[in-house]
């Protein structure tokens, strides 16, 4: 009787104790489906970047829809189709063949707003023509740190695993030099240092061409390398100091910008500057009585960084996507020559 009384009572408390269940559930679901993401992140466009020459050729490479990818850089396209000049949403133009007026600018044709791209990796001292330009550029690519895309011809990155052994060294100082001027700093000294240090001198300069593949084994077996730079300026700091001696596996004794931009890019203790010495002769002296252990030790850097180098156009240009969305849109170099020479 009296569990039958009961009944009733137990099995509506039973249906209660489900519905309150149930609507915890439901309150559950209600807060995931709230603090969830609503809908898929719309995709981000695809960056058109319009080569309008490619650098020192006629014939641009190809140029497959991944070409940027492989550097890393996704939703980027980069073409040298100049059809696309009215939809690109950039376009990059190399000095050198404004400078030597084997490509002209479209101006008449330029779409309103569109961003134009400078382009050199040249020093100063062999850029002309720059004050043509005034009031047409937005941005610009080179090696200057203040670039608003700065691509480096080298830089180093950190690397786990062992490098390969440094290569015997049987020789003294190499130097490669294809133009070899009287008035150049460079050229004036090494001929102070020719007296007191042997220096070997490849390059046309010297009727000892090497080829590409051919210069860095051969600088390989010196002990140092002249990375001398044709003009000193400002970042100027090229192929010379990266992949003739660093990779190359020797100790660069740097001319260029001064020691404080080099040690932005690299261990202070990676090379030798020609500014820490009073004279050629004092340089000379300083090559030739290094003995083992303190030449040892300019390679510390080698134990955990590794050069990477930056030689690729298709790279350098990809590079204007990675920037982009960081970019100044209302910027415009009125004065491109004053800013490069400064």
């Amino acid at each position: 009787m009296n569990n039958a009384g009961h009944g009733p009572t137990r099995r509506l408390r039973g249906l209660g104790g489900l519905a309150g269940v149930a609507l915890l559930a439901a309150f559950w679901l209600l807060w995931l489906l709230g603090s969830a993401p609503r809908g898929t992140p719309a995709p981000q466009p695809t960056i058109t970047i319009l080569v309008w020459h490619w650098p020192f050729t006629d014939q641009p490479p190809e140029l497959p829809g991944d070409t940027c990818t492989r550097y890393g850089i996704t939703r980027c396209h980069l073409s040298a189709n100049r059809s696309l000049l009215a939809s690109a949403d950039a376009v990059v133009f190399h000095h050198r063949e404004l400078q030597t007026r084997r490509s002209h600018l479209p101006l008449a044709q330029r779409p309103q707003g569109q961003p134009w791209v400078w382009a050199s990796m040249e020093s100063p001292s062999h850029t002309h023509g720059l004050s043509r330009l005034r009031g047409i550029f937005n941005w610009v690519l080179s090696y200057r740190r203040d670039s608003d895309i700065f691509v480096p011809y080298g830089r180093l990155e950190p690397h786990s695993g062992p490098l390969p052994p440094l290569p015997t060294k049987s020789r003294v100082a190499a130097w490669v030099v294809s133009n070899f001027q009287e008035r150049q700093l460079r050229a004036r000294l090494y001929r102070q240092l020719a007296p007191h240090l042997r220096v070997d001198v490849f390059g046309r300069a010297n009727g000892r061409p090497l080829c590409t593949s051919c210069l860095v084994p051969t600088v390989a077996r010196y002990r140092f390398y002249l990375s001398f730079e044709n003009s000193q300026h400002r970042d100027y700091i090229t192929e010379k100091f990266w992949r003739n001696a660093l990779v190359a596996g020797t100790v660069p004794v740097v001319l260029g910008p001064p020691r404080a931009t080099y040690e932005a890019f690299a261990p202070a203790d990676a090379f030798i500057h020609v500014d820490d010495f009073g004279s050629a002769q004092e340089l000379a002296a300083f090559l030739t009585g290094m003995n083992e252990s303190r030449y040892r030790r300019f390679f510390a850097w080698r134990d955990r960084l590794r050069v990477r180098l930056f030689t690729d156009w298709r790279e350098r240009f990809c590079a204007i996507c990675d920037r982009y969305p960081h970019l100044p849109r209302n910027q415009v170099y009125e004065d491109l020559e004053g800013w490069f020479q400064a």
